[in-house]
């Protein structure tokens, strides 16, 4: 799958250096794979859940959430927010 941007993992990443190797092993595993829905997304990541028309990744052991917009059909991912737990959970996000 193509993600755009890489430009908010690395952001990300570098504020918060403990999620670094979990965010690369989900850019490697969604690069590397092309689920064609979200029943076959949910074999690469067990933990993802649709939010609206969005999907929420759990990164790391839980040290982050990646929202992103996921287009199956046209094989492109598009990543909306990285967030810390407490980001997360204030709900902000949804109103991007």
């Amino acid at each position: 799958m193509h993600i755009i941007t890489r430009k908010r993992l690395n952001e990300f990443a570098e504020r918060h250096p403990t999620a670094t190797s979990g965010l690369a092993h989900w850019y490697r595993a969604l690069k590397r794979n092309n689920p064609a829905n979200f029943a076959e997304l949910r074999k690469l990541f067990p933990h993802a859940d649709q939010v609206g028309g969005l999907t929420v990744f759990n990164i790391g052991g839980n040290k982050a959430r990646l929202v992103a917009a996921l287009h199956y059909n046209r094989r492109k991912v598009y990543i909306r927010a990285v967030l810390a737990h407490a980001e997360y959970d204030a709900g902000k996000w949804k109103e991007r």
